[in-house]
């Protein structure tokens, strides 16, 4: 992805001045508004280092694998707390995605979802991490 990109998360900012500087460790999230958009970034430009290394150190996998999904969209729903100076914060979003998988017969079938994640996010070493998430429907 290009710096001069619109931003994967929404935001209408380019990608350089938005999530890119993060993804690159630039910088890191002020907020965990901002840690959450620019995991759903690092998803969808497949930067699973990204993702493994803004996870909380207590609640992340041993491993990522990327999906084989096209991520599309990214709404913030609700956003508790999470600002510069708390400890703990919460985003609820959906994340829109579309792929293909295989039909009954085996055809190949475009299919598109949501992902809906109320998202948890804390402080650890000054620095935000997703700790962990409730997923709906």
């Amino acid at each position: 992805m290009s710096s001069t990109d619109d931003c994967p998360c929404g935001s209408g900012e380019l990608f350089g001045r938005c999530c890119g500087p993060l993804l690159a460790g630039e910088r890191e999230a002020a907020t965990a508004e901002e840690l959450m958009r620019s995991r759903y970034s690092a998803y969808a430009v497949a930067d699973m280092n990204y993702v493994w290394r803004t996870w909380h150190p207590r609640t992340r996998p041993q491993t990522l694998t990327p999906s084989d999904e096209v991520w599309t969209g990214l709404e913030i729903l609700d956003v508790v707390a999470g600002a510069a100076g708390d400890e703990e914060g919460v985003v609820e979003f959906r994340a829109h995605h579309r792929g293909e998988r295989r039909s009954g017969t085996g055809a190949r079938e475009e299919h598109k979802g949501i992902q809906h994640e109320r998202s948890h996010f804390a402080v650890r070493a000054g620095r935000w991490f997703y700790v962990d998430g409730e997923l709906f429907g």
